[in-house]
């Protein structure tokens, strides 16, 4: 999960690094594919066979690397080169001659792509040509589909392509300009590019990112394809991917602290600025202003500006990055400025926090039917980050603190919120779990050679002991299966959310290429091998992997509509089990009172509307799946999103007035108190303002289309997820009061 590991991509936006930047080496990539290979070979816990078939897989895997949606190689194109390389592809990268191989087959892939996208471009040109009135289809994915036999073939997958393109911008248009209209807004897509024309300059920055690559390019691309030929976690990253991947780990980094957006013209817009960065303290740089140049040595000369347009994002965050104070020059065309109006800005590097990726927590106030309050705490944790080279930031010692203050604040019980967090560091979800469970093991760990180590807590007694929930969805990853997991093993904790987990359960290790590296040869670019060297198993002895951490209380989910999960990656590794971790002993899962909160929570989800949307939606997406295919019958077309339309307005019009008295409801109940890192230190909680809130990490651009949407907001920002998890803890904490009022509480099994 390479895209998930480096946190800092999210919706296509980049937040802008800083680190030491090299000019590109000559590092020798056929050794370094070679060292990788030794490398995968020793340290990779499947102790694969390196043979033909490994060699056919790596074949195979950089094709689909390439290609994955088989719309650019012909199937001769593949077939001549499964000839030439399909079965020696393991012995050309142990040989140190593999980068002839990925370069000759990038340079095909990159003339079938300047074939295909100038073909589509030429299409586009003449848009009226479409006429969007057949009964002709196109399929949604293309993942398993063939590839193109022929030219002709080629071409009818790329005019489907255009017309599906085309036709979806067009409805959307529309469907925009009638939303303002019915709204007495001006049209905010309004003077933007035709339809055609601004497809086709999105195809012109797809074809620059292909064809402005250089030998380290097409080596991170091949190596990367090599590496997930063993499982989908064993990963090569290039320098510039490695660092950026260690700032996601330290929630910090260097930068002028600004998200970056890849625009369809080739400028890259400014899209936020980090309250308190280095360019919110200028004050030049300004929301919505475009960048369509960097001076990378800041020499103050139109000859150092590089031009960044149709530049891929990642290469834009790579030129303007560099060390703590130096400075870099931006040549910026400013959102409030004239036409053609050209600024060149300064800005000094500095470090900034990613706050919002850091751990959080709220109080929550609820008023009991007996007229007295009850406190609940909720803490979201985004990742298990930790900056491995002072170890200063560190998500366990964060949410040691939040813990300690919401016992300070007596809250009675605490939903640990992990939906979205895909993992990080080991060692902090180690020590994590003792908070909760005290003394005893946390992980097992097994090795290539089956050796099983115990990961214990270090914590002899809990810092918290009052009962739990913990969120998660599909996903949750890795170390956040390990927490859940644990938690559920020991019954200290009822696990809430989608049906399961995301389903690693597989321990990656980075390794630098460069200490392999024969002697005198120029390593600074080899790179960093990420291999999986072990597997973890929960302490009752089964793997998270494929199957995840399973829900004790299931709510509707869309992702549960998605093929999301370990499951579906190739070469996912197997699911087994092994014995209970020694010294292994759970509470009584009688004190989770689970079929009586279970029953508790079916009968609010039943009568929940919004959760009858949720599974009415997933059902629609699920079929809109299998069924694989998209009209290109525009009447047909648009008659599906009138339809899609008319649900959206008659549920936002039920939502209005039912989230009015929910609204006026939620006043006399809750009260919400915000518990960032920040707060720590204040005496007494402030009332969480989720509009100011919003903007206290960073200053956000307007997004006009999105303004047009008229979806009310739920009430008191709850979510049917997050407020139905609210409701479960209160069963729980209210099911444990009666308990122990009866001393029926009990410690464990014995």
């Amino acid at each position: 999960m390479k895209q998930s590991l480096l946190k800092i991509v999210a919706s296509g936006l980049l937040m802008t690094l800083t680190s030491v930047s090299c000019v590109s080496a000559k590092t020798d990539f056929n050794e370094v594919g070679r060292q990788m290979v030794i490398m995968l070979r020793n340290s990779h816990y499947e102790r694969f066979a390196f043979d033909e078939d490994l060699g056919k897989r790596f074949f195979d895997s950089y094709f689909s690397h390439l290609d994955p949606s088989k719309q650019y190689f012909l199937e001769s194109d593949v077939e001549m080169f499964r000839k030439k390389y399909g079965s020696n592809m393991h012995q050309l990268l142990i040989d140190a001659q593999s980068m002839t191989a990925a370069k000759e087959i990038y340079a095909v892939y990159k003339k079938r792509a300047n074939q295909r996208i100038g073909y589509a471009q030429e299409l586009l040109k003449n848009e009226a040509e479409f006429s969007f009135d057949g009964d002709r289809t196109v399929m949604l994915s293309r993942k398993d589909a063939p590839w193109p036999e022929n030219e002709a073939a080629a071409k009818q997958v790329w005019h489907d392509l255009v017309e599906q393109a085309l036709l979806s911008e067009s409805l959307r248009r529309e469907n925009i300009a009638a939303l303002a209209k019915k709204q007495g807004k001006e049209d905010p897509l309004k003077g933007k590019d035709a339809p055609g024309k601004m497809i086709s300059l999105r195809f012109e920055r797809i074809l620059h990112g292909i064809n402005d690559v250089t030998d380290e390019d097409i080596a991170d691309q091949f190596f990367s394809a090599v590496a997930k030929s063993y499982d989908p976690h064993t990963d090569y990253f290039s320098k510039s991917q490695m660092e950026r991947f260690m700032s996601g780990m330290q929630n910090s980094l260097v930068g002028i602290g600004a998200l970056l957006q890849a625009e369809d013209d080739g400028a890259t817009k400014i899209t936020g600025i980090v309250v308190g960065g280095p360019a919110d303290k200028g004050g030049e740089l300004k929301l919505n202003d475009r960048i369509v140049g960097v001076d990378t040595l800041n020499k103050g000369t139109t000859e150092a500006m590089e031009d960044i347009m149709f530049a891929k994002l990642d290469h834009v965050v790579d030129i303007i990055r560099g060390k703590a104070g130096t400075e870099v020059r931006l040549k910026v065309e400013p959102a409030a400025g004239a036409p053609g109006e050209i600024k060149f800005i300064v800005i000094k590097r500095g470090k900034v926090e990613l706050k919002d990726e850091l751990a959080k927590a709220e109080l929550v106030e609820m008023a009991r039917p007996d007229g007295a309050k009850r406190r609940l705490g909720w803490i979201s944790l985004p990742s298990f980050y930790a900056d491995f080279k002072d170890w200063k930031t560190r998500c366990s010692i964060d949410i040691e603190e939040l813990v300690l203050r919401l016992k300070e604040e007596q809250a009675e019980g605490i939903i640990l919120d992990l939906r979205g967090n895909g993992g990080g560091s080991l060692e902090e979800v180690r020590r994590m779990t003792g908070f909760f469970t005290g003394s005893g093991p946390v992980v097992q760990v097994k090795n290539t050679q089956g050796r099983v180590e115990f990961k214990d807590s270090s914590h002899p007694k809990p810092i918290y002991d009052g009962p739990i929930v913990v969120l998660i969805d599909k996903t949750s990853a890795s170390a956040s299966e390990i927490l859940a997991g644990a938690l559920q093993d020991y019954n200290r904790a009822v696990v809430v959310g989608d049906t399961s987990s995301f389903g690693k359960g597989t321990v990656q290790q980075p390794m630098e290429i460069r200490r392999m590296m024969p002697f005198m040869s120029d390593a600074r670019r080899a790179g960093v091998l990420k291999p999986t060297i072990q597997k973890f198993y929960r302490v009752s002895g089964s793997t998270t992997q494929l199957k995840g951490v399973e829900s004790d209380i299931v709510l509707p989910s869309l992702l549960d509509a998605f093929e999301i999960g370990e499951k579906y990656l190739d070469h996912a590794m197997a699911h087994d089990s092994i014995r209970r971790a020694p010294g292994f002993r759970e509470l009584n899962r009688g004190n989770l009172f689970l079929p009586t909160i279970k029953s508790q929570s079916q009968a609010r989800v039943t009568a929940s509307q919004d959760f009858k949307y949720i599974a009415e939606d997933a059902k629609r997406m699920i079929e809109r799946r299998e069924k694989n295919e998209l009209s290109l019958n525009k009447e047909l077309r648009k008659k599906e999103l009138d339809e899609a339309e008319q649900r959206t307005n008659t549920r936002n019009e039920e939502r209005k007035l039912r989230f009015s008295k929910v609204a006026e409801e939620d006043k006399k109940t809750f009260r919400f108190f915000r518990l960032n890192l920040d707060d720590l230190k204040n005496k007494e909680l402030v009332e969480i303002d989720r509009k100011k809130d919003k903007e206290s990490y960073m200053h956000m651009a307007k997004d006009n289309v999105a303004d047009l949407d008229e979806t009310p907001e739920w009430p008191s920002s709850l979510d049917p997820v997050k407020r139905e998890a609210i409701s479960i803890l209160a069963d729980l904490v209210e099911s444990t009061e009666r308990a122990r009022m009866a001393g029926a509480l009990q410690n464990n099994n014995s």
